[in-house]
């Protein structure tokens, strides 16, 4: 009896020991986002003529960095996070957002190699990461500080 017990027990947890949810059938990479548009979102065009939109989120980097021997500490620095959207109920919304505009984002997370053969100094021969809209919160308005909208 012990040993039946010992093999059930064995068989439960080496399918997913390291997890108690659920196993998922595709795995998903997502970024989090809180920041302010550094400019307004731009409507652009693919290659094969369909609309998307692009917008850039400013985020400071925390904590500022270490104090200085003299106790002085350097200012904090900004990342912008380019994000791309191509569904159109998104782009329409997006399009009324302006710079300055305190958000909250989510963003599918792509990173893509460079291509073989590429100049290292050009775009193609350096990593990229690809951020895709997903979800997006509008914290504070520029314009006036009381509004808040939520967008899916």
């Amino acid at each position: 009896m012990l040993g039946a017990l010992r093999a059930a027990t064995s068989r439960a947890t080496s399918a997913r020991a390291f997890s108690t949810s659920s196993a998922r059938r595709a795995d998903l990479a997502m970024l989090t986002l809180i920041g302010r548009l550094a400019k307004d979102p731009e409507v652009r065009l693919t290659k094969n003529e369909k609309q998307y939109l692009t917008y850039t989120v400013a985020t400071s980097n925390y904590p500022p960095p270490p104090a200085d021997p003299n106790g002085e500490r350097r200012p904090s620095t900004s990342t912008f996070h380019k994000v791309l959207c191509f569904s159109e109920s998104s782009i329409n919304y997006l399009q009324n957002l302006r710079k300055g505009t305190l958000v909250y984002v989510e963003a599918n997370f792509e990173l893509r190699e460079p291509e073989a053969g590429a100049d290292p100094a050009s775009p193609m021969g350096q990593r990229q990461i690809f951020l895709r809209h997903d979800k997006i919160r509008v914290l504070v308005n520029p314009k006036n500080h009381t509004s808040e909208h939520e967008e899916s």
